[in-house]
């Protein structure tokens, strides 16, 4: 048997809001569900798994549409998974050079901060680098 569930319950069973799978919806990663008589979209078991796929994609940084060609990928039993790991590599190297532009930042927020007196004198070496420019 297939339970329908309305959206608050494959809210709560996905670990997404209400909000995002709506957004989902409307971004076209989630086909839209039947609704009731009365207007209340109702999620079938394939769609709960999607939701969850879309979840923990998002949790791992992918972008929508990474997760709709992944979603794709998923749903294509023809899929070669040279595919998906060409696209899980890809964002690997994204993510490498966001960490490693995040530390040049903490390297160079430390060495601001510590140049800094923090006394209740005018003078501050943080806001003179930054007006450098450099």
């Amino acid at each position: 048997m297939n339970t329908l569930l309305t959206i608050g319950n494959a809210a709560k069973a996905s670990g997404l809001t209400a909000k995002m799978i709506r957004h989902y919806e409307e971004s076209s990663l989630l086909q839209r569900p039947p609704r009731t008589e009365a207007g209340y979209r109702l999620y079938n078991s394939e769609q709960l798994n999607q939701l969850k796929f879309i979840r923990q994609a998002r949790n791992l940084g992918f972008s929508l549409h990474e997760i709709k060609s992944l979603l794709s990928l998923w749903q294509d039993p023809q899929r070669e998974s040279r595919a998906v790991k060409q696209m899980a590599e890809q964002h690997l190297a994204e993510i490498e050079t966001k960490i490693a532009e995040l530390q040049h930042m903490q390297q160079v927020l430390t060495e601001l901060a510590t140049s800094c007196r923090g006394d209740s004198s005018p003078d501050c070496s943080i806001l003179q680098q930054l007006a450098k420019g450099e």
